[in-house]
């Protein structure tokens, strides 16, 4: 049997250029077909309000493409993959490939590595050009496709939990040691029942605290106001609790969001869902490496025995399975059941293995 990787460049070339075509092919199709869809649900929004046209449906045809394009490229590379190596079967051409002594795992190397380029393709343009797409969509979606308003750096009524108190800044300026908080409430709770409520004007970092200034205190007991001018408070609480009290990790590349998950981590927040899509952030692309080993059960078995739908079928089905354990996967590490680590990367271990396994057991 011949054991090099691949038994020959001109076959290699011929099947990975076949792969590539049709997975371009499939994802233009998908592609297509979704944003048309797409584009009938939304296009009535974006014209609702006044002043907007034409140039406002393109604008969101190209901040919504590249999000439909990182969705659909694992289900296009599937797609793909099935397409390639039932035709390959249906031709008699993987028996050739088998009768010259060329195994299972050499006949999809050449879709493997092809898929590899395309992980790092797909890396690479959810990091330079889905995630500004997706922080710029949003905010114009926030304002239901109105003008949106130019960031002055100031962010917005922001709520934080420090212990079992709950603290509304209505205005956050600034970041690090420069943070101002204006119009703060602080609602004071014991034992999940409120005790008092702060009030003030601005507040400044000190040291390791902060200072509030120009402001009241209610007791709820008594009902009694008292007025201060300054007044010491929350010492502990770190100002990247309200700078960074909104990340998304779908808008974040990687270098920044892991820069946001180290701040938010030294605050004492919680990480978890933030560390989940960190790493899917690497998992994710790299799903469509597990596509080809899933859909290599279509390109063995006789074609002549009837059941090239059938293993087509079974294929499929290995490969949306992996996409419905993915999912469940990154929700349960979004609600803090699963580690991060695991929430990213446990599905893809296990249809690697899952893979590999009915590979063997049915072909090598």
């Amino acid at each position: 049997m011949n054991l090099q990787f691949f038994p020959s460049k001109r076959l290699a070339w011929y099947m990975a250029k076949m792969f590539v075509t049709r997975c371009l092919a499939v994802l233009a199709a998908l592609v297509v077909i979704l944003q048309t869809l797409d584009m009938l649900g939304e296009s009535a929004k974006i014209l609702a309000f006044p002043g907007n046209g034409e140039a406002e449906v393109l604008r969101y045809l190209s901040l919504r493409l590249p999000q439909l394009i990182q969705t659909f490229t694992p289900f296009a590379v599937l797609l793909g993959t099935l397409i390639t190596l039932a035709t390959l079967n249906q031709n008699s051409e993987v028996v050739s490939m088998k009768a010259a002594g060329i195994s299972a795992h050499q006949i999809i190397a050449p879709l493997i590595l092809a898929s590899l380029v395309i992980a790092g393709l797909s890396f690479a343009f959810n990091e330079r050009i889905v995630t500004r797409a997706t922080e710029t969509l949003s905010g114009w979606q926030n304002v239901e496709y109105g003008k949106v308003p130019r960031d002055s750096g100031i962010r917005p009524n922001i709520w934080v939990r420090f212990g079992e108190d709950l603290v509304l800044a209505r205005e956050v300026h600034s970041a690090g040691a420069a943070t101002e908080l204006r119009n703060l409430t602080v609602y004071d709770r014991r034992g999940e029942t409120l005790k008092s409520v702060i009030s003030a004007r601005r507040a400044v970092r000190v040291g390791d605290g902060w200072r509030l200034e120009e402001g009241s205190t209610f007791d709820v007991d008594n009902g009694q106001t008292t007025r201060f001018t300054t007044l010491p408070w929350g010492r502990g609480l770190e100002p990247a609790q309200f700078t960074l009290a909104k990340v998304d990790s779908d808008e974040e590349d990687f270098t920044s969001l892991r820069g946001a998950i180290a701040e938010l981590k030294s605050a004492g927040r919680d990480t978890a869902e933030l560390e989940s899509g960190l790493w899917h952030k690497i998992s994710g692309p790299l799903s469509v490496v597990l596509m080809p080993l899933l859909a290599a059960v279509a390109a063995f078995g006789l074609a002549r025995s009837g059941q090239v739908f059938v293993r087509a079928v079974i294929g499929m089905a290995l490969g949306f399975a992996y996409f419905v354990a993915d999912n469940f996967s990154m929700a349960m590490g979004s609600y803090g059941a699963y580690p991060p680590l695991a929430a990213a990367w446990a599905p893809f271990l296990l249809f690697l293995l899952i893979g590999e396994t009915v590979l063997i057991r049915t072909e090598e």
